[in-house]
């Protein structure tokens, strides 16, 4: 439970209705996270808008790296909500549970070349934004990235920080159920 007052689907109104229903046409209610920004329905909204778009770009970056770059940077800032849901995603984009438990201690040996560059790019992009470098960037291209691949792989780290921060910043601390259906958060 977030540590701020959130307003629940049933008492929205207006705009913050709107928000919540767009997330519910997929998920059936919206998200806790979701809920954190029902203070500021317009907030609730860009959000959702951002999510959308982050997730439907139409770069050749596979929904295994998308999620990886995503599931590093949220093991890297220690959020629990947000490390929980991109687990269940990366079970079912095919990772297993050593695997899992070797990214979750940023080990990323059994990964191939590929996943492994885009992890350490997401875990340097996290810890230290500053240090990220123009050979950083070469050794995204060196695996096989496109500048729309490379966008993309940055605003996975960039959405996810956000993300992270929002989650911790306001107690959302919980893990999310194995079974939840973390592919159907992004509004359709």
């Amino acid at each position: 439970m977030a540590w701020i007052t959130t307003i629940k689907p049933e008492d929205a109104t207006d705009r913050l209705a709107e928000a919540y229903a767009w997330q519910a046409q997929r998920l059936g209610s919206p998200t806790e996270f979701t809920q954190l920004g029902s203070l500021e329905p317009e907030i609730v909204h860009a959000r959702l808008a951002l999510y959308k778009a982050s997730e439907n770009t139409g770069s050749a970056l596979s929904a295994r790296e998308k999620n990886l770059a995503g599931h590093v940077t949220s093991v890297v800032n220690r959020t629990p909500h947000c490390t929980s849901r991109s687990r269940i995603k990366l079970r079912e984009l095919g990772f297993d549970d050593t695997q899992l438990k070797a990214i979750d201690a940023l080990d990323f040996t059994g990964l191939n070349d590929r996943e492994a560059v885009v992890a350490r790019y997401a875990e340097k992009l996290t810890r230290d934004p500053g240090a990220v470098s123009e050979a950083d960037i070469k050794e995204l291209r060196r695996v096989g990235l496109g500048d729309r691949e490379i966008v993309d792989a940055n605003n996975q780290v960039a959405h996810l920080n956000y993300t992270n921060r929002v989650a911790n910043g306001l107690g959302l601390l919980s893990e999310v159920a194995d079974d939840f259906p973390a592919f159907d958060t992004v509004p359709a």
